[in-house]
């Protein structure tokens, strides 16, 4: 089957009719039915009958059709590869980035370039480090944005800048607390923990081992930004990076660095053999001037 067909094809089975899948692929009528005759005649097979003025598909359509949807996609894609263009001109920029990055500086980034390039699209996917890596592998994201990933002989990495982790708490949990608060304060504290952080919370935990402090962990999670919330609604203090920590303070609620400081890097990830676009480029570069500003204020 030619990609012409698997198209028709897949039109015809998901509209369920010829003329839905005219308009759904912008062609006539007369077009889509002379397409799937002959596909029906070429293969031998009989994909749909007509029962009382509507076509249904046959057992051997909704056989065939397993196989189709996934070459679809994949053809699907591939067309828009090949149609995205590489410069800041126009262009679709497939973005993963971990969950913390995306409830602020991810949404500020593409707000801005957006008002500077309003011809390029996005597509936006938050994950956590394993599912950002596979989404490289799996090409259903050109970049992506992490904390500390791992080597990779297919990865390209390169650093933005630098984070650290915060201790978010309430007022009422800490008094009269420092610029930073030191590891051995942890001692004994409730704490809402971290079950998959990725490399930040692993460092983390192997710097309270490290320091010889036992948390007690009263709830667990696995992302930043509900540990955060935990934290606001009094459930615990929290150890988060700094940026899930600017987002999610408010009056009652503060965040101090750990002494000694835990830091990590923040990097872009992209496969060797597909490197960014010029418009991808581009929004790297005010991603990671973005980043500093918002790391500006002091805590």
């Amino acid at each position: 089957m030619r990609f012409r067909q698997i198209e028709v094809f897949h039109a015809v089975y998901t509209t369920g009719s010829i003329s839905a899948a005219a308009r759904a692929l912008h062609v006539s009528q007369p077009s889509v039915s002379k397409v799937l005759h002959h596909t029906q005649y070429q293969l031998g097979l009989s994909l749909f009958t007509l029962v009382r003025g509507r076509l249904v598909a046959t057992d051997e359509a909704h056989a065939l059709f397993v196989e189709v949807s996934e070459i679809f996609e994949r053809l699907t894609s591939l067309q828009k590869t090949v149609g995205n263009i590489r410069n800041v001109g126009g262009g679709h920029i497939r973005l993963g980035v971990v969950p913390s990055l995306g409830l602020h500086v991810a949404p500020l980034a593409i707000a801005r370039f957006r008002k500077l390039h309003p011809e390029v699209t996005f597509d936006v996917q938050t994950l956590h480090h394993d599912a950002l890596f596979q989404a490289l592998y799996e090409r259903t994201c050109d970049v992506a944005i992490a904390y500390d990933p791992p080597l990779h002989p297919r990865m390209k990495r390169r650093v933005l800048d630098m984070g650290q982790l915060m201790l978010l708490f309430r007022e009422d949990e800490l008094a009269d607390v420092g610029d930073a608060v030191p590891i051995s304060l942890l001692d004994g504290r409730d704490m809402v923990g971290l079950t998959a952080s990725g490399p930040v919370g692993d460092a983390f935990t192997a710097e309270l081992k490290r320091h010889g402090v036992v948390i007690h962990e009263v709830v667990s999670n696995q992302t930043f930004y509900i540990a955060a919330a935990l934290t606001r609604c009094g459930a615990g203090m929290t150890v988060v990076d700094e940026f899930t920590a600017r987002a999610g303070s408010e009056p009652s609620v503060r965040f101090r660095p750990l002494d000694p400081p835990i830091r990590f890097q923040i990097e872009c990830v992209f496969l060797e053999d597909r490197p960014p676009s010029k418009a991808a480029e581009e929004f790297i570069a005010l991603l990671a001037s973005i980043i500093q500003e918002i790391r500006t204020p002091a805590a």
